[in-house]
């Protein structure tokens, strides 16, 4: 599903104008990409952020500028880190017939074998990179774990053969493994270094004083 943003020409300014421009509910951003030179815009805000509700992240949206429409994904975004509000947003213009390369979220579907016996499940990455044409972006990319047992793991070499999609990382890339529980004695030897570890810091700023 694709929606418009409208969005307005902005002249290069001050980083004054910029603040001003943001407080007024505007993100400063940038269109690039096929068939566009570079364009700095704005657009509001609360319409980036509504349209993404929708979309999704990777989603294609369609950008009004000036008198054009243009199909657009979000390339990349800032984040005020305190306040979380958008501060820069950086459009790509895309060919909507040519295959595209984005990270989508990988989703774990179901609960593990392993899991259920007391394993921990660990997710050592949880994105992957795909090639795909822009109108079947998924919104993620889901993984059956129900049958994963305490011991067992799946990386993108278990999985390539069977996706629809092209998957662009390496096939020892990790996505998920079921690890046994700790032990008790595990838990002591671990109790045991971090005392260590106390130990030595406090000896050597015993060290530093004297």
């Amino acid at each position: 599903m694709s929606t418009t943003i409208q969005s307005e020409i902005r002249e290069i300014t001050k980083q004054s104008a910029l603040t001003e421009l943001r407080e007024g509910g505007f993100v400063p951003a940038v269109v690039y990409g096929y068939g566009t030179e570079a364009i700095s815009i704005s657009v509001k805000e609360r319409d980036l952020l509504k349209t993404l509700r929708v979309t999704g992240r990777n989603g294609v949206m369609k950008l009004q500028v000036n008198d054009k429409e243009i199909n657009v994904v979000l390339n990349d975004y800032q984040l005020n880190p305190l306040r979380g509000d958008v501060l820069h947003a950086d459009f790509l213009a895309i060919n909507m017939t040519e295959e595209l390369e984005v990270d989508v979220l990988v989703n774990l579907v179901g609960e593990s074998v392993g899991e259920k016996a007391g394993g921990v499940l660990q997710q050592p990455n949880r994105e992957l990179t795909i090639k795909v044409k822009p109108s079947d972006i998924p919104e993620s990319f889901d993984i059956d774990i129900a049958a994963l047992e305490i011991g067992e793991a799946i990386s993108v070499g278990d999985i390539r053969a069977k996706s629809k999609y092209e998957i662009l990382n390496d096939d020892d890339f990790s996505l998920v493994l079921i690890s046994a529980p700790r032990t008790e004695e595990d838990l002591e030897a671990l109790d045991a270094e971090v005392g260590d570890a106390s130990a030595e810091t406090e000896v050597i700023g015993a060290d530093k004083e004297a």
